[in-house]
């Protein structure tokens, strides 16, 4: 989905104005009266000393207005509770923690206030192939001894569907990676689009037959430096490490 975008729908709590008093909070045939102690103004002075400071009205908390007969269906909060279905337009290359903003579909205000916004945050889901770095996706891809050696071409899934390949050159160690440009997410609000990296592991066969044994007992007795070139120098590193650790005991005597 975050690959593509997608219209989601969303069944939302909110609070709505309340439809028995219009929001206003008081019963019906009754109506709102000014606060007497802020006169309606709904802030209050004090005077402390040389300085006069200004709060929020304690009896009608800054509204200005107070109501003695409260509606039932709302307690005089001019506002309930209820579940909506709204319809989200999720844009294609959205990452973890994404914020979209829905103008006015907020909960409403109090007593008839306008609505406020509601802010969606997305959470993704780990993909069971790709890791994710912005726009570029990561995928590990385990090739055989064969191809490893021989080289090759490997198919690989691209996250719009379409099927990759990606060439192997004769040779090629576990760690190699590959860029497959233009085959990864697509970058939010963008026409732009990441990469794809495939990383090869070189997969050590298994449960071998007797046959598959002798082929390749056969073919470590024809290695040699060139056919093992990581495995003769590092061989030839060790040695080198040995005989200075000799040379080093026969100084000290």
């Amino acid at each position: 989905m975050a690959a593509e975008g997608k219209n989601a729908q969303v069944r939302i709590p909110t609070s709505v104005t309340c439809e028995v008093c219009s929001g206003s909070g008081a019963k019906a045939g009754s109506k709102p009266k000014a606060c007497a102690t802020c006169g309606g103004a709904g802030k209050v002075r004090h005077a402390q000393g040389f300085f006069t400071l200004e709060r929020t009205c304690p009896t009608c908390q800054g509204r200005g207005q107070v109501i003695d007969d409260p509606c039932d269906a709302c307690e005089g909060a001019g506002r309930i509770t209820r579940e909506r279905m709204l319809s989200v337009n999720i844009p294609a290359g959205v990452e973890d923690g994404t914020r979209i903003r829905l103008a006015g579909e907020g909960e409403a205000g109090v007593r008839g206030g306008p609505p406020g916004d509601l802010y969606i945050f997305l959470s993704l889901q780990p993909h069971e192939l790709y890791q994710r770095d912005g726009a570029d996706l990561h995928c590990r891809v385990p090739i055989s001894m064969v191809t490893a050696a021989l080289g090759g071409e490997v198919a690989v899934p691209a996250i719009d569907g379409s099927e990759a390949k990606v060439k192997v050159p004769a040779g090629t160690q576990t760690g190699g990676r590959f860029r497959l440009s233009g085959k990864g997410m697509p970058v939010l609000r963008s026409k732009q689009t990441g990469d794809l990296y495939v990383q090869v592991a070189v997969e050590t066969p298994q449960k071998l037959t007797k046959r598959q044994r002798e082929l390749l007992a056969e073919f470590d007795k024809l290695s040699s430096e060139q056919t093992q070139p990581e495995s003769s120098g590092f061989l030839g590193r060790v040695k080198s490490f040995l005989e200075g650790l000799g040379n080093r005991g026969s100084y000290s005597e």
